[in-house]
């Protein structure tokens, strides 16, 4: 839990078992990593067309959906072009 107190305010990517990704700040977190963040979008991919961004605002996400949280670096991430980004999403994992 140490790590993941010190992205508190900052930006992340979290994507859930599911397969889908979550962007937006952490603004708080308890011992079962349920997420509260801010000013999210759910990002989301597609081979035909870009990046799709859409908006959710602030979001809780229940712990057991969880599967990585990782911190952006938001300058890197703002020079980034997602309308011009074609992949395949990501598919449920399984644990």
């Amino acid at each position: 839990m140490a790590s993941i107190e010190s992205y508190v305010d900052h930006l992340v990517q979290v994507i859930l078992y599911d397969g889908r990704i979550i962007v937006g700040k952490l603004k708080g977190f308890d011992p079962r990593t349920n997420l509260i963040m801010a000013d999210c979008v759910e990002r989301e991919y597609s081979t035909e067309a870009g990046v799709e961004m859409i908006p959710l605002g602030l979001y809780m996400i229940k712990g057991d959906n969880v599967a990585l949280v990782a911190e952006l670096d938001e300058e890197k991430d703002s020079t980034i072009d997602y309308s011009e980004i074609k992949a395949e999403p990501l598919g449920e994992i399984h644990h």
